[in-house]
């Protein structure tokens, strides 16, 4: 029988926001008796004739419904488009009407992580946008508590509101370890609080 596990759902372009994911997915491997799933989406295009093949050439998986609808904790990433999500994981959520049907994914905790080309780029807002549709869900909000000494002396990415990277306008800048420190701890908080609601 496998374990319960917590589900790190996230899209990336660059590679970054995947970086962070699995930051967080070592997080949720510190925590007993629970395992870290990391799946993706597939891109999206205006190209009415592109295809995306059934299995990505790299990096994670794709998300299958059973993925989300099974899973006892979700933290999910997207790099900031505009201060909101980016388009792909927003189609991917926009299909999951069964799953809220179902109720499959109430008194669950979500976390968020994002990543941004500016610091003010809109971070907050991108994390707050992409928790939205799971409270919808029933999901409970996991946010970053201050005890996490890393929220205090960070001066890239890291809130509250979950985890954060600053990533600059070229894309060059590494995760710092305070944005590490904080990825890490987001997923051990929702793995903890998954085992703990389970």
């Amino acid at each position: 029988m496998s374990l319960p596990y917590v589900l790190i759902l996230y899209y990336s372009r660059s590679g970054t926001t995947e970086k962070m994911a699995q930051l967080i997915a070592r997080g949720v491997e510190e925590i007993q008796d629970i395992e870290a799933r990391v799946r993706t989406v597939p891109p999206v295009s205006p190209n009415t004739e592109a295809t995306a093949p059934p299995v990505p050439e790299s990096g994670a998986i794709y998300c299958s419904e059973d993925d989300l609808r099974n899973c006892q904790g979700l933290a999910l990433g997207s790099p900031t488009r505009f201060g909101n999500m980016a388009a792909p994981l927003k189609y991917f959520i926009d299909t999951t009407g069964s799953i809220w049907a179902s109720g499959s994914l109430i008194d669950k905790p979500i976390g968020v992580f994002t990543s941004t080309a500016s610091l003010h780029g809109g971070q907050e807002s991108t994390l707050l946008t992409m928790a939205i549709p799971m409270l919808h869900h029933g999901m409970i909000y996991c946010g970053i508590p201050y005890s996490e000494s890393a929220l205090n002396n960070t001066r890239t990415g890291g809130t509250p509101y979950g985890a954060s990277h600053l990533a600059g306008t070229d894309d060059k800048l590494n995760i710092s370890d305070h944005e590490s420190v904080l990825c890490i701890a987001l997923g051990k908080r929702i793995a903890s609080l998954s085992a703990k609601l389970s």
